[in-house]
This record gives C-alpha cells, sequence and structure tokens, in this order.
C-alpha cells in the first residue's frame, strides 16, 4: 500500500489525517462526502477560508466554536453583521482572530444572498464546476494531487466575481475535495470510491 497509513483499527487512511482521533473520524465521515445543501457548502467555504494559513485540525478543533460565534453559519444573520458583531467575534478566543476573515465571511454571505435574490442556487453553482457529478481521482501518494486545477480556478474566478472572498483557487479545491465535488482519496485507502 503505497501513500496511506495502516492504522491499529486495521483501516488504511490516507496520511495527512495522522492518528489523531477527531481528524481521523473527520477522514472517515467527512472529507469527500458530497455536499449538496446550499447553507453546509456555504459554511464550509467560510471555514476553508479561516483555514488559510493555518492546518485544517486547527479549525476542526474549533468548529463547534465557530458554529455558535458564527449563528450556524446562517448567511441572512451574518450577511447583517455590524461593528459591535464584528468586534464580539474578534474578541471571541474560540475562533480564528483576524479581521480580514471576519470581515470577508460578512462580504460572502452578503455575496451569497445576491446570488440567491438573482435566482442562482449556490449549490448549484458549485456543482456546475464539476458538472454536476463527483469528479473521481486516485492519487496514489499526496504528491499526486495538486494544489489547484482548472476546475478549482473556475469555480474561483466565478466566486470572487460574486463578491466571496477568501476563495482563491487553492482555498477553492480544498473546498471542493472537503465537500466531495472531488474524490482525492488515495487509491488503497479504505474510503476511495471503487473505480
Amino acid at each position: 500500500m503505497r501513500g496511506v497509513h495502516l492504522h491499529a483499527d486495521g483501516k488504511a487512511r490516507c496520511p495527512w489525517c495522522g492518528t489523531d482521533p477527531l481528524y481521523m473520524a473527520y477522514h472517515d465521515t467527512e472529507w469527500g462526502v458530497e455536499e449538496r445543501d446550499g447553507r453546509a457548502l456555504f459554511e464550509k467555504l467560510l471555514l476553508d477560508g479561516f483555514q488559510a494559513g493555518l492546518s485544517w485540525i486547527t479549525i476542526l478543533r474549533k468548529r463547534d466554536n465557530f458554529r455558535h460565534a458564527f449563528d450556524g453559519f446562517e448567511p441572512e444573520i451574518i450577511a447583517r453583521y455590524g461593528p459591535e458583531k464584528i468586534a464580539a467575534l474578534m474578541a471571541d478566543a474560540g475562533i480564528v482572530r483576524n479581521r480580514a476573515k471576519v470581515e470577508g465571511a460578512v462580504l460572502s454571505a452578503q455575496a451569497y444572498l445576491a446570488l440567491r435574490e438573482k435566482g442562482i442556487d449556490f449549490a448549484e453553482l458549485v456543482w456546475e464546476s464539476v458538472g454536476g457529478e463527483v469528479l473521481v481521482r486516485r492519487p496514489r501518494t499526496l504528491s499526486d494531487i495538486p494544489a489547484e486545477t482548472a476546475e478549482s480556478r473556475a469555480l474561483s474566478k466565478r466566486l470572487k466575481a460574486a463578491g466571496f472572498k477568501f476563495c482563491g483557487p487553492t482555498i477553492v479545491y480544498a473546498f471542493m475535495q472537503a465537500c466531495g465535488l472531488v474524490d482525492d482519496h488515495l487509491a488503497d485507502c479504505h474510503r476511495a470510491r471503487p473505480e
């Protein structure tokens, strides 16, 4: 088995999740699972934006705090955040306190609502980037996985044009992997889809 790690439970996993039980559970139950709900996709896009420059496990450990602090990632609520709420978020040690990212979340929520007002469903916009179907890749090792792709560059460009923030092509590719638009589980991982 090239690339994967065989764990004590007998399961071969992608090596990026290490042996942290929270990270392994995320790998086994969430990462690469198709997400087609617009609000859930919005949450994951914002969290991937907060991850920029940090490790995903940092965000994963703070995810419940983020959900509480950001009102369940409801775009309708976030879009109305004003200076007082932003100040409260900047004082919240349970989340990543980065003003640009916090303010970017508000702008992204406003962009989400603006799309809806134009009759554009966020989930449909996201899934159009892969033609509505999961792109199944079968990387053998982590080095076979690109940081960005033509699909992530195109989706990034479309999101930025709509007003979303912290959605460069690398962030968007991580988002696509997390939400199951792309299946990048290594070939020998127990979570890899059958070819």
